[in-house]
């Protein structure tokens, strides 16, 4: 890692790749770094896919918005609020969670691979697309799985029911875990920062 980011290493190592050139080694070159450009292909498919899930979440949202609205107005037999629509609320924020772990996919890859995105500078938001390596890019796509990973717990708590001693310490230990995983997250991320 150090050896990279010396810039004698760097200067010696271009050094000797100049001397040792075959025929047609630029044209290949030249080829091969084109070929990043593929990555296009997993950009546009991920920007698709955020879109589709954005559109999924939104509608269940406004299907239970009717839904609650039917159900104070009578006209709908009677269920169980918390336990259904919450449920369903919490299933749309997991859809919002993946489709922004595709939408940062897609940002990230086309600022390793193509571009700096030109248009996010100076906004706000433009500290979304801090990434320098794929390490980065995996950090910030395994948070927001991780985050949706809890919600999808929270869902499938809410419409659990415990019955005795060992499913209750069982439902302890998740929520344990959990609590735990969220801990070392946000350790990681202040060592991240310190070490910058």
């Amino acid at each position: 890692m150090e050896e990279q980011r010396n810039p004698k290493t760097r200067e010696k190592f271009l050094e000797n790749d100049r001397r040792k050139t075959w025929p047609g080694e630029e044209l290949f070159e030249r080829f091969l770094w084109g070929s990043r450009f593929l990555v296009l292909f997993a950009v546009i498919s991920s920007l698709a896919a955020s879109l589709v899930l954005f559109l999924i979440g939104t509608l269940d949202v406004i299907k239970v918005f009717v839904e609650m609205v039917s159900y104070y107005l009578g006209s709908v037999e009677k269920i169980d609020l918390h336990a259904d629509l919450i449920g369903r609320i919490i299933g749309s924020v997991d859809i919002f969670l993946i489709a922004v772990v595709l939408l940062i996919f897609s940002f990230g890859l086309y600022e390793l691979f193509i571009s700096h995105i030109n248009a996010a500078d100076n906004t706000e938001a433009s500290n979304i697309l801090d990434i320098g390596s794929l390490d980065v890019l995996k950090d910030k796509i395994g948070q927001v799985i991780l985050m949706a990973l809890i919600v999808k717990f929270f869902q499938v708590v809410l419409g659990m029911k415990l019955e005795n001693i060992s499913e209750m310490l069982l439902f302890a230990g998740c929520v344990a875990l959990l609590g735990v995983s969220l801990f070392l997250l946000q350790l990681g991320k202040n060592m991240g920062k310190h070490s910058d």
